[in-house]
């Protein structure tokens, strides 16, 4: 008998070589049919390989993430099969699990498959998925691996074995299709039920430049109809919500291929809603007692050689400037830590000094690959709402539970109200990817999890996701469309006080070693921003949006009254402007609409006799007629339902 632990800690005994579907129909035959993909002691396994040894047992559906991966790792092998049906000469080479769906990366030769051939292919994926073919994995020697794919002149298939070793290779079955696959499969193919084929782009092989091109076809697949449907539905409104097209229709930022890719260029509008942002922000720092502080974009390369950037990202990012000065080189800043604990390094601090709380909105520069740029949610530049917190050890938890307060009241007012947190620790098998000794890694991690732990958050650990100087809690946030996003961060760094020789006085009047507390709520403005707009689709909370009203005459008559109404709108700081073009007034109130303008106000003839106005809402309709004083008094009354106080 083996023992087998299940995730709730339960264990039981079951009969050596039992599978675990037959773990899974001990729990019951209704679950046992939902099961597709396992793993064991931390392995991906089928639900058909036998167990040998006690362990620990996860059992995955598809509304699992395990699940999905085996779900749509399997669908890869169908979709090549599908593919070498219609290319019979193509060679195949890797096709992996992604978030959503699958690819498979083909060498084509001469063919060529685009978007029209993606309906036969999905038709021939299905006709092989009904036969039900069960995935059967099998080990192959190396020798036999080889003198397969050798035989079949798959150049790629040859490169990936050479890398292996005998024990180690093994072989997917499924149908009358083979391929070189480590495993991680659904029991069979009849439990796919619906595909699509979503794009098709060229891909070098193993990412390198130099290597062939090759055709990367992405697809999707689910085990219902309904699934398949719903998730394009979802798509189609993705597409509404891209940040790229909302950014462009409400004029709010722009990219110049002279200025350079991945740098925006902010337009008004976009700069009025950024400055908001930060004002926003600042007003709640001030009262949590941080002050702001102002850094150059550019340090001597020596600053970041101390603080470690320069050994992790200095060949990835954006090279040394050169001076007429012989060997002195700056860099374009990567950071804005290493400024601070230059500016925290001015003067001597005692322990009744701290915390010491720096602020600032800074902007930084890595050198993204031109691949791997997209709109605003990955640029060359961006600004970190950035503020360093030096402590001593004993403030840590309580000023790490006062960034927690603040980066849960940002979200609270912009709407983010469905998030988990992630504990982002070091992965202690590869210990060169991090600067510092276990002792204190240990100790900063144990003191963002008491923190969490105490704050009351539903947090995850994730190994190997730590910053290479510390620690960190991630915000994953999910948007209106329930994709997740990492936003704010907040990191207990005990390495870079070391690096920088930062000291205070303590009440022993001993020099002592502060703690830094890294955090950002926002992450950067721009991902940040980009995010926003996809969740909102543009329809920004009132006391962010950057018109809030739009006031439209029916005729130039009643331009005087409009002005008349706006700078009451103005004296009570509402931002309000005035359409008075000579268009008609079904042609304002849709251009308003298409602008996303909270709140459009008609006015004519009655409501300049009566001191009114008609009040549409976007999105709604007529709200009715409202004294000037009342419709003021509706506008404050939204904008305190939204924003928060700090």
């Amino acid at each position: 008998m083996i023992k087998i632990t299940l995730p709730d800690g339960t264990i039981k005994e079951f009969a050596k070589n039992s599978t675990p579907m037959d773990v899974a129909k001990s729990i019951s035959e209704g679950f046992a049919r939902n099961v597709i993909s396992a793993n064991f002691n931390d392995v991906t396994i089928e639900t058909s390989t036998p167990l040998t040894t006690d362990g620990s047992l996860i059992l995955y559906t598809f509304n699992d993430n395990g699940g999905k991966k085996a779900f749509w790792h399997s669908s890869a092998h169908v979709l090549a099969e599908a593919i070498l049906s219609f290319y019979p000469k193509a060679k195949l080479t890797i096709g992996p699990a992604i978030d959503n769906g699958f690819y498979y990366d083909i060498d084509l030769g001469d063919d060529v498959i685009s978007d029209k051939d993606f309906p036969s292919i999905e038709k021939k994926f299905l006709e092989i998925a009904r036969g039900k073919h069960e995935f059967s994995l099998r080990s192959v020697s190396k020798a036999d691996a080889l003198s397969l794919y050798k035989a079949e002149n798959n150049e790629y298939k040859v490169e990936l074995i050479e890398n292996l070793t005998d024990g180690e290779i093994t072989f997917c079955d499924h149908s009358n299709f083979t391929d070189l696959c480590r495993g991680g499969h659904i029991p069979n193919t009849g439990i796919i039920k619906a595909i699509k084929i979503t794009s098709v782009a060229g891909a070098y092989w193993r990412g390198d430049e130099k290597n062939n091109q090759l055709t990367r076809v992405y697809g999707i697949s689910f085990p219902k109809q309904k699934l398949l449907t719903e998730y394009l539905e979802l798509l189609e409104e993705a597409k509404k919500r891209d940040h790229r097209k909302l950014g462009k229709e409400l004029e709010l930022f722009t990219f110049s291929q002279k200025v350079g890719a991945g740098l925006p260029l902010w337009l008004p509008n976009g700069t009025a809603l950024r400055n908001r942002l930060q004002d926003f922000l600042k007003i709640a720092q001030k009262k949590a007692g941080y002050e702001e502080v102002m850094t150059p974009h550019i340090g001597q390369k020596e600053l970041y050689v101390t603080s470690g950037h320069y050994e992790k990202y200095g060949a990835d990012s954006f090279q040394p400037i050169k001076t007429p000065k012989m060997d002195e080189e700056f860099l374009l800043k990567p950071m804005n830590c290493p400024h601070h604990c230059e500016i925290y390094n001015f003067k001597p601090y005692s322990y009744k000094d701290l915390p010491k709380r720096f602020a600032e909105f800074g902007t930084v520069y890595r050198y993204e690959q031109s691949g791997e740029l997209h709109g605003l949610t990955r640029v060359r530049g961006f600004t970190q709402d950035d503020a360093h917190i030096f402590c001593t050890p004993e403030q840590l938890d309580q000023e790490f539970k006062d960034v927690i307060d603040l980066v849960l009241y940002v979200f609270g007012s912009l709407g983010f109200e469905d998030f988990t947190a992630q504990v982002s620790i070091r992965d202690k098998s590869n210990p060169d990817k991090y600067i510092g000794d276990a002792e204190t890694w240990d100790a900063a991690e144990q003191a963002i999890i008491n923190a969490a732990t105490d704050k009351g958050l539903d947090f995850v650990i994730e190994e190997g996701e730590a910053a290479f100087y510390g620690p960190k809690l991630d915000f994953m946030v999910k948007d209106a469309l329930g994709r997740s996003w990492q936003l704010g961060t907040i990191q207990v760094d005990y390495n870079l006080p070391k690096r920088f020789d930062l000291t205070y006085k303590g009440a022993d009047n001993q020099l002592h070693r502060p703690v830094m507390i890294h955090r950002a709520p926002f992450g950067s403005m721009e991902r940040f921003i980009a995010v926003l707009l996809e969740h909102t689709g543009g329809n920004f909370p009132l006391w962010l949006t950057p018109d809030q009203v739009i006031l439209l005459p029916i005729s130039d008559k009643y331009e005087k009254y409009s002005e008349k109404v706006l700078k009451s709108l103005e004296n009570s700081e509402i931002r309000a402007l005035v359409d008075n073009r000579s268009e008609k007034t079904g042609r304002k109130i849709r251009d308003a609409e298409v602008s996303k303008v909270p709140f459009m106000v008609i006015v004519g003839e009655k409501e300049e006799q009566d001191g009114t106005v008609s009040v549409r809402r976007h999105g709604e309709g007529d709200l009715g007629t409202f004294t000037i004083e009342e419709f003021i008094s509706l506008i404050k009354a939204e904008e305190s339902k939204t924003l928060k106080k700090f």
